[in-house]
């Protein structure tokens, strides 16, 4: 079986940053472990990165979410703590919205039969992530590793994993 793990968006400024969440702190262990897993197993691991440019605040996103954060070149963007060591010598994404279509090209030339998905924030690019890793690859397995993913938004987050499991085929694990 062939298997991917996508590290969503692991970044200084959604842990320790502008965005800070003490939820995206507490996984970076877990997060770890399964990086550290795949490296021995000598599988993939991808790593997307929430990026943006000075401007952010005159785009779309930036007028909804008016924080700025993880503008390129700067410390925000880049990825927290042990996952940034973790990475090197990885292929790494950077995508300006919250989906990647990026990724799914990438993906959608590749024969994995399992993607597990974890990072931050769930309910927003990391489901967004995990539904372009279905649509580009249709017959593969795409979980979310619920112990690896964080929101400040419980609420919804769980909302969002409801979503995942009772209509998009996306499991929770």
């Amino acid at each position: 079986m062939k298997k991917c793990l996508i590290v969503i968006d692991y970044q200084n400024d959604f842990v320790i940053g502008t965005l800070a969440s003490k939820n995206a702190q507490a996984i970076e262990k877990n997060i770890v472990e399964l990086i550290e897993e795949y490296k021995s197993n000598g599988e993939d691991i991808i790593f997307t990165l929430d990026t943006h440019e000075q401007n952010y605040m005159d785009t779309q996103e930036g007028h909804n979410l008016p924080v700025t954060h993880c503008i390129k070149g700067t410390s925000g963007h880049e990825l927290y703590g042990q996952v940034q060591s973790l990475s090197k010598g990885y292929k790494k994404i950077e995508k300006p919205a919250f989906p990647s279509l990026e990724l799914g090209n990438y993906l959608k030339n590749k024969d994995y039969d399992e993607i597990n998905l974890v990072g931050v924030v769930s309910h927003i690019c990391v489901i967004s992530n995990a539904i372009i890793a279905k649509a580009a690859l249709p017959e593969a397995t795409i979980n979310i590793i619920k112990a690896a993913v964080a929101s400040e938004d419980l609420e919804t987050q769980e909302a969002c994993f409801q979503v995942c499991e009772n209509g998009l085929q996306i499991h929770i694990l």
